[in-house]
């Protein structure tokens, strides 16, 4: 039994070791050596830093297989292993030497090297060779769950009515350790061709290859899977940077400046062309690591544009203020991209003879061990201003019209932006928009041409405050009158007229002889001439009445929170008092509108049963008392 549970931790533990993440890069080429014999080679390259020590002698041998290229899926030579004396192993420098960098990350790289010759009887389907294994570091930032994502590395032999013999291309360069985050990446990722083969450059797709639980697969034909880019990252946009991340695609130089931490498979694609056709791309994929190197010496102004790389754009006049915001220099020369004019002041003041778009340079620590450079863009437009106007009635619900009043000397507007100063906005340029209520809004224009001149109105609108309202609903007793008093206007309306003794002003006064149901419409004009209605409906009963709730929920749900009476045809309350069941008074109050709320001394009061008694006076000035018995739940 112990030999059993030894044999299957055994298992375990190599299948823990065999997906663990240490291969963070490979790819595949070949040489033609004569007499239809080629010679593979395979390099695949691990993280001996951080990596398992027992994964990486794990992936000798190498499974490799080679299908016939035409989408049969035939195997030529369906799995192959290359182990023994056609490995070989080396440790990759760093290349990376920089005195002008304060903290140089530690890093460890091997390649692992395959070597095997084949040979290929010449086909017109071609070949592909593959390699496939799993799994990638699972802190790799720009594809989905990529502790789950394996790799498939390939290279195809094109059929001899392409070529009669073809030597794959080769990268140049062993693939960047260390990139600085907020540093400009420069790196050659150029290949050769002994064939002499035309070259481009691109960044490519990625493919999976292998699984959690079959690291080390026989390797499939196509079709290959793309892995799960995470978003916003791409295969061609495979990091963040300013300016982009970019390759050359007639060079394979890599260049631009990281602007976020962090791991990224990146796949570069060099293909060969004979004859105008494309006959074969080789891959080479690698986990390219952002860190943080501390420069010592960093040249840098801000960017006060939205345009890429871009200063500012200056559509005001020609003079800009060039700020400066370099880090560890010392000295400072500016060269502002016009008729060889320069400055040495930290932050110069430069005019410009004429519009147009210069390339400003600034070189800090110019001469010296630790310079650093930078290059930005300046646009000269004047002139552009931002203007509007705002007409219409200021009431709620009304049309209120905006119309664009900016003026530019280049090129017609041709950007529009309002922001209404309620949440609502449009890019349209001459809006309407209504205001459902009254108020002080600060109405904002970004307007612009299409040099980027931008420029900013500001306005404020007041929209009155008019809310027409005719009173609330109400009872009374038949022979009783009420008192309307409407608001929110200086004219008032109502209709119908019925039992009114005005029908023109805010507050008439409604005498019923007989029971009914009243409604009346008020319509309202403000002093700005806001125009509105409001309704009001009045309930004349035959005698004095109340309604005492047996039961209240103060939960906060909106329904029923509130324990109070309801009573019409009384002139006035004495008192409405609550009791618990020891008879400690809970709750009082001299106003029918006022009610519980379920609570006491500041705390939710018990669910159970209280007592209340109610004190009134009738129209008559006759006592009416009542008292009885209401369950609080919640």
């Amino acid at each position: 039994m112990r030999k059993l549970y030894s044999t299957i931790l055994a298992l375990l533990l190599l299948a823990v070791t065999a997906r663990a993440s240490h291969i963070v890069g490979g790819e595949i080429t070949y040489v033609y050596l004569g007499n239809n014999n080629y010679r593979v080679v395979i390099d695949i390259y691990q993280d001996c830093k951080d990596g398992q020590q027992s994964a990486i002698d794990q992936d000798v041998p190498a499974l490799l297989g080679v299908f016939y290229n035409d989408g049969t899926k035939q195997a030529y030579i369906s799995l192959d292993t290359i182990g023994g004396i056609n490995t070989s192993s080396i440790d990759v420098p760093a290349n990376f030497s920089n005195s002008c960098i304060n903290r140089a990350p530690d890093v460890c790289l091997k390649r692992r090297r395959f070597t095997k010759t084949y040979p290929f009887p010449p086909s017109n389907r071609g070949y592909i060779i593959v390699y496939q294994r799993c799994c990638r570091n699972a802190s790799v930032l720009n594809i989905n769950q990529p502790g789950n994502t394996g790799a498939t590395y390939f290279a195809v032999i094109p059929p001899q009515n392409t070529a009669t013999q073809n030597n794959s291309a080769v990268f140049k360069n062993y693939p960047p350790q260390i990139i600085c985050i907020n540093t400009p990446l420069v790196y050659d990722h150029s290949a050769y061709d002994v064939d002499g083969d035309s070259l481009s450059y691109e960044f490519c797709q990625a493919y999976r290859g292998g699984a959690p639980d079959d690291a080390k697969p026989d390797p499939a034909p196509p079709p290959f899977f793309p892995v799960a880019y995470a978003p916003p990252f791409t295969a061609a946009n495979p990091m963040r940077g300013s300016p982009t991340i970019q390759i050359d695609s007639r060079t394979g130089k890599i260049s631009g400046t990281p602007t976020l931490l962090g791991r990224y498979v990146v796949s570069v694609c060099v293909s060969e062309w004979r004859n105008g056709v494309k006959i074969n791309t080789v891959t080479r994929e690698f986990q390219f690591v952002v860190t943080d190197c501390s420069k010592a010496v960093v040249a840098n102004t801000p960017l006060f544009s939205e345009f890429p790389n871009t200063y500012i754009v200056n559509c005001r006049d020609r003079t800009v203020l060039f700020k400066n915001t370099s880090v560890g220099g010392f000295d400072y020369h500016w060269d502002f991209g016009v008729n060889g004019a320069t400055s040495t002041e930290f932050e110069p003041t430069f005019t410009y003879p004429d519009t147009g778009t210069y390339i400003v340079k600034l070189l800090v620590n110019k001469g010296t061990t630790c310079p650093d450079s930078i290059e930005r863009i300046v646009k000269i437009y004047p002139n552009f201003d931002g203007d509007f106007e705002i007409t219409g009635l200021r009431c709620p619900n009304s049309d209120i019209q905006f119309t664009d009043l900016s003026t530019s000397t280049y090129d017609p507007i041709n950007f529009w932006s309002w922001d209404f100063g309620d949440s609502q906005f449009s890019g349209e340029q001459n809006p309407v928009h209504r205001y459902p209520e009254g108020g002080l809004y600060r109405v904002t224009l970004f307007s612009g041409n299409g040099y980027g001149c931008r420029d900013t109105t500001v306005k404020e609108l007041d929209i009155e405050r008019f809310k027409p309202y005719a009173g609330n609903d109400t009872i009374i007793v038949k022979g009783e009158y009420i008192n309307f008093a409407a608001s929110g206007g200086v004219t008032y309306v109502w209709s119908p007229g019925t039992y009114l003794d005005y029908t023109n002003i805010y507050n008439p006064i409604g005498r019923y002889p007989d029971t009914g149901t009243f409604s009346y419409n008020v319509n309202i004009t403000s002093q700005n001439n806001c125009v509105g209605d409001d309704s009001i409906t009045v309930r004349v009963v035959g005698q004095s009445s109340y309604f005492v709730p047996s039961a209240f929920s103060p939960n906060g749900d909106g329904n029923n929170d509130v324990f109070r009476p309801r009573a019409v045809g009384y002139r006035s309350v004495d008192y409405f008092r609550v009791f618990n069941r020891y008879g400690q008074m809970v709750w009082e109050s001299k106003d029918f509108s006022q009610g519980w709320d379920g609570t006491f001394n500041g705390n939710k009061a018990d669910i159970g049963t209280y007592f209340y008694m109610l004190k009134m006076v009738d129209r008559f000035g006759q006592p009416q008392t009542a008292k009885g018995d209401v369950i609080l739940v919640r």
